[in-house]
C-alpha cells in the first residue's frame, strides 16, 4: 500500500442502507476515507457520523454545496429513490465517481440522464446490484467458465414477502417510483440476467396488484412488517409477476410482493440450462444427469448470499474499480436496461398488452 492515496469518500443519503456503505468504506482503510456527509434531515448526517465514530467530517443538507466545496473521488448516493438522478448528476459534475443505490433512477428516462453525465463527466457510475457480489453469484460463475450449466434458457426470479412493506417513503410512489418490483424484483431480475450473461431484453407482459394494503395483521412473521407512520400514503403495488424474453431466448418469470396470502416470505432463484440447472435459494443445488441417472449436486465451501460480506464485496470492488484495478461488475447501462424492463412491466400491467423493448 505504500505510495497509494487514499480515496476521499462522501456519502449523500444517510439512511438505512447508508449503514452498509459506510461499513463497506470503512473496511478499507488503507484505500479510502468518508470525509462529508450529506442529508436533508437536520441532524441526521451528525448522528450518523457519531454512530461510525467518523471524526474530522464535513456535514452538508444539500448534496449541491458538498460537491461545491468538496474535492471527493467517490460518492455513495443512498437516497430515496426520487433523488438518485439529482444527486448522482450533481456529484458525477462536481468530479467524483459514483455508486448509486438500485433503482438506479425513478424510471429508464431517469436512467439515461445520469448515464449521460457520467460519460460526459468521465466518471465511473456503478449501480447497486449488491445480489452481483454474493457467493452464490460467483460460484455460478466459475460454474459456467467450464459451460457447466449450457446455454440458460429459463429462469424463476421470485422474491415475495407475507406482509413486508417497509413502510415510510417506500409505499408512497412519488418517492419510491413503485412497490416491490421496483424494490424486491429488481434484485432478482438482474441476478437471472447477470449469471446469463446480461443478455438485451425484448418483450415484457405483466401484471401487477394492489389488493391488500400494508400492514394487514399483527404476529406475521416477517422482519419487514414495520410499525408505520402515516406522513406517506400506500399507493404502490402489493404483488407482481412477468414474463421478461430475451433476444437469446431466455426467458425469466418473476414474481414479487410486498404482500400476499402466502404462508412465508421466500426467494426462489433457478436458472435452467442445456446441461444443467441451479438453484441459489438457501444451500445451492445443481440438477443435472450423469452416467445415464439423475443427480444433485450440493458444492462445498461458500455457495449462499450473505447480506454483509456482499455488501463488503459489493464497496471493495467499487474502490477497485475507480482505481483502475478490475472493471465495474454493475454499469449504468446495466441499471438502464434494468429500468426498461421495470417500465415496461408497468406499462404492460396498465395496457393488458406486451410491451417490445428497443
Amino acid at each position: 500500500m505504500a505510495g497509494k492515496t487514499k480515496l476521499k469518500v462522501g456519502i449523500i443519503g444517510t439512511g438505512g442502507i447508508a449503514h452498509n456503505h459506510a461499513g463497506g468504506y470503512l473496511n478499507l482503510p488503507n484505500e479510502c476515507e468518508i470525509v462529508a456527509l450529506c442529508d436533508i434531515v437536520e441532524g441526521k448526517a451528525e448522528a450518523f457520523a457519531k454512530e461510525f465514530k467518523l471524526e474530522g467530517v464535513r456535514f452538508y443538507n444539500d448534496c449541491h454545496e458538498m460537491m461545491k466545496k468538496e474535492k471527493l473521488d467517490c460518492v455513495s448516493v443512498t437516497t430515496w429513490n426520487a433523488a438518485h438522478k439529482e444527486c448522482t448528476i450533481a456529484a458525477l459534475e462536481g468530479g467524483a465517481n459514483v455508486i448509486v443505490e438500485k433503482p438506479m433512477a425513478m424510471n429508464a428516462k431517469e436512467a439515461e440522464e445520469m448515464l449521460a453525465a457520467a460519460k460526459k463527466a468521465g466518471k465511473i457510475l456503478q449501480v447497486g446490484f449488491v445480489r452481483r457480489f454474493g457467493a452464490d453469484a460467483d460460484t455460478v460463475n466459475q460454474f459456467q467458465k467450464d459451460n457447466m450449466l449450457g446455454d440458460v434458457y429459463y429462469a424463476k426470479a421470485v422474491y415475495i414477502r407475507r406482509d413486508g412493506c417497509p413502510g415510510g417513503w417506500f409505499k408512497d410512489k412519488n418517492f419510491s417510483g413503485g412497490g416491490p418490483v421496483i424494490d424486491l424484483g429488481v434484485h432478482v431480475i438482474d441476478l437471472c440476467r447477470y449469471l446469463a450473461g446480461n443478455p438485451k431484453p425484448v418483450s415484457v407482459y405483466a401484471s401487477t396488484y394492489n389488493n391488500l394494503g400494508p400492514n394487514r395483521a399483527g404476529g406475521g412473521e416477517s422482519a419487514w412488517s414495520v410499525a408505520d407512520k402515516q406522513e406517506h400514503p400506500y399507493n404502490v403495488e402489493d404483488f407482481a409477476c412477468a414474463l421478461i424474453k430475451f433476444e437469446n431466448g431466455l426467458t425469466i418469470n418473476m414474481e414479487t410482493s410486498f404482500n400476499l396470502n402466502v404462508k412465508n416470505d421466500y426467494i426462489d432463484l433457478l436458472l435452467c440450462g442445456t446441461k444443467a440447472g441451479v438453484q441459489l435459494s438457501g444451500d445451492m443445488e445443481i440438477y443435472t444427469t450423469m452416467a445415464g441417472r439423475h443427480v444433485n449436486i450440493r458444492p462445498t465451501g461458500r455457495t449462499g448470499f450473505d447480506f454483509t460480506g456482499s455488501f463488503l464485496a459489493e464497496m471493495a470492488g467499487f474502490i477497485k474499480t475507480v482505481r483502475g484495478e478490475e472493471k465495474c461488475r454493475a454499469t449504468g447501462e446495466d441499471g438502464l436496461m434494468l429500468m426498461k424492463i421495470i417500465d415496461a412491466i408497468y406499462e404492460s400491467s396498465k395496457t393488458g398488452k406486451s410491451v417490445d423493448l428497443k
